[in-house]
């Protein structure tokens, strides 16, 4: 029976559940705040995340693109010249959106052609039909159409990033008349693209060629095109990322930012959200292909922004990252994202625009696309780390003193203090109530978003710091004051020692209760006075429903038979009351005794 009751009191049976249960409303609480957890431990990992490597478009900005400026080889011009509407006509012909009545559906990106176009999708493709195309690809970065002209012939249609297209182009339109494009000229029309991208801007080149037959090679197509200009685009940042950024920051999170954009648009939004602060803090995809992975990962930190990668980049930085000991969140939305989804610690899918592969790739889906939601899940994890870590520490302390009064009662060969069903009802009973309390704690830091990491994130454990000193002196401390109660109920109520019924009686409720005054040590490391005892009102009603309950096994006839308990004299009550809240006035006065300690040695 001593070996049943030590192995009763060595193992906590309700922490699986409690863990379960805890993590359970944790993914709750972020669906309700648009983040879809799909795996279960995943929440955990989540609060330990130290990197969030995040798209730029419909995830820091809105993704509703509006062209506000178009630039031709004579400079900037109004949207409503005939060189601009020129443009946009081509580049919506050169698109997969469609107009539905009065709705247009696509991507945004192409829908803003639509807008700015005077003329509509189905007059233009009504005169130009569409007879070939070459899709827009991440590595191609740009896309090309081919469509059938009215008097004869073909006309090939390519838009796309400008440093990409203007190189493929030979000529240029010019006043309506098309001229040869000079070198000086290709410089002049980068340095306006630079001009537009550094205005926060995204732009698209246009360019075109007629040809009196198809050709059969790609290369073909896209090549000797005539330039016809820059239609610049502006996708505002959503509101509340610049403050999300901010709270990353607090939290010691590194935002990134990942994008195929400019490098000179990612930096204009990543110093309006607080990202980066200047150029030399942006990396471009070339340069990123010039680096090995031990080169990349020593280098990795000194860079925010990184722009015109392609989807293997994002997985060459998220082991860049992971090299550094980073635990990495990755966002993606596209087929060619699932990789780095899968590789990244936390991988982010898009809700709204995501594909199902990513979506499935993902380990965490957000239904509203918004880096916001990130941050706010990975605060929500944080918090429910850190009451796992509350809900661990609490069992163990308490199963640490049970051992010791069983344990040390054996040594001295005294009748056992507590039976093991006594024990089984603590440990499932008046300890599992107040630990999923724990669990519902509310999170530290959630007023300015600046939660505290994981101690687990800097790979200390989740006992870091002589926390598991902590647990041992705590839950001696507990078993200390329930033998307390044994021996005094033993040597001045009992009749016979040797059946110590009221002795026995008494180290079950002392442990009881005073585990449940315990529970409130646990909410901070700090004095849980200053959080005020009532801040967590479902631990008061799970610490009182516990009490009741305990009350009820000693003064209840059919309980009492079955626990083996026996009632208790007012006195014998108030001695249990007394040692009971104990545990709350010693870790009280040890908690204020160290923030003096610490006041004072930092004056």
């Amino acid at each position: 029976m001593i070996a049943i009751s030590l192995g009763v009191a060595a193992i906590p049976e309700g922490l699986t559940a409690v863990v379960t249960i805890v993590l359970a409303m944790g993914i709750k609480r972020m669906a309700q705040k648009r983040a879809i957890v799909r795996h279960l431990p995943a929440v955990e990992t989540l609060g330990s995340t130290q990197v969030i490597c995040s798209d730029k478009t419909g995830t820091l900005t809105q993704n509703k693109m509006t062209v506000v400026a178009f630039s031709s080889a004579r400079g900037e011009e109004r949207l409503d010249s005939p060189a601009a509407q020129f443009a946009l006509e081509l580049a919506t012909l050169c698109s997969d959106a469609q107009e539905v009545g009065e709705k247009i559906t696509g991507d945004p990106t192409e829908t803003a052609f639509l807008r700015a176009c005077k003329r509509g999708k189905g007059e233009l493709e009504g005169c130009y039909p569409r007879v070939g195309e070459i899709p827009f690809t991440s590595a191609r970065k740009r896309m090309t159409t081919a469509h059938r002209l009215p008097e004869g012939g073909f006309r090939l249609i390519a838009k796309g990033a400008p440093d990409v297209l203007i190189a493929r182009c030979t000529r240029l339109l010019q006043g309506g008349e098309v001229r040869p494009l000079t070198g000086a000229m290709k410089a002049k029309l980068l340095s306006d693209n630079s001009r537009l991208a550094e205005r926060a801007l995204r732009v698209l080149a246009v360019a075109y060629r007629d040809v009196s037959a198809l050709p059969s090679d790609d290369r073909e197509s896209e090549s000797q095109l005539i330039f016809c200009g820059l239609i610049a685009m502006e996708d505002p940042p959503r509101s509340g990322v610049k403050e999300a950024v901010a709270q990353c920051k607090r939290a010691g999170i590194l935002p990134v930012m990942i994008t195929g954009d400019h490098a000179a648009t990612a930096l204009a939004i990543g110093q309006r959200l607080g990202i980066a602060e200047s150029p030399s803090q942006v990396m471009t995809g070339p340069e990123l292909d010039r680096l090995d992975d031990g080169a990349l990962s020593k280098k990795v930190f000194q860079y925010r922004i990184f722009a015109r990668v392609s989807p293997e980049h994002k997985v060459k930085l998220v082991r860049a990252f992971q090299q550094r000991g980073m635990v990495v969140a990755m966002t993606g939305d596209g087929v060619n994202d699932a990789p780095a989804l899968k590789a990244a610690d936390i991988g982010c899918a898009m809700g709204k625009n995501g594909t199902e592969v990513a979506q499935s790739a993902a380990d965490m889906v957000l239904t509203d696309d918004d880096f916001s939601t990130i941050v706010a899940a990975v605060r929500e994890g944080r918090g429910i780390y850190q009451n796992i870590r509350k809900t661990v520490h609490f069992l163990l302390s308490c199963n640490i003193g049970e051992i010791l009064v069983v344990f040390v009662a054996f040594l001295l060969r005294a009748p056992t203090p507590l039976l093991a069903i006594q024990l089984l009802w603590v440990n499932l009973v008046t300890d599992s109530f107040p630990a999923l309390a724990l669990g519902a704690d509310p999170i530290q830091g959630e007023r300015d978003g600046s939660t505290p990491a994981p101690d687990k994130a800097g790979g200390m454990g989740l006992f870091p710091c002589g926390v598991g000193f902590a647990v041992a002196v705590e839950g001696c401390l507990v078993g200390a004051l329930a033998l307390l109660a044994y021996t005094i109920g033993r040597a001045f109520f009992d009749y016979d020692p040797a059946a110590p019924a009221i002795g026995r009686t008494m180290a079950f409720c002392v442990l009881s209760l005073s585990q449940l005054v315990h529970s409130f040590n646990m909410r901070s490391e700090h004095s849980v006075l200053k959080l005020g005892l009532l801040s967590n009102w479902k631990l008061v009603v799970a610490c009182g429903f516990c009490a009741i309950l305990m009350v009820s096994v000693v003064l209840f006839p059919p309980l009492s038979s079955l626990f083996q308990t026996t009632a208790l004299t007012a006195f014998q009550w108030l001695i249990v009351a007394a040692l009971s809240l104990c545990p709350l006035v010693v870790v009280e006065g040890e908690k204020l005794l160290w923030e003096h300690l610490l006041r004072k040695k930092k004056n």
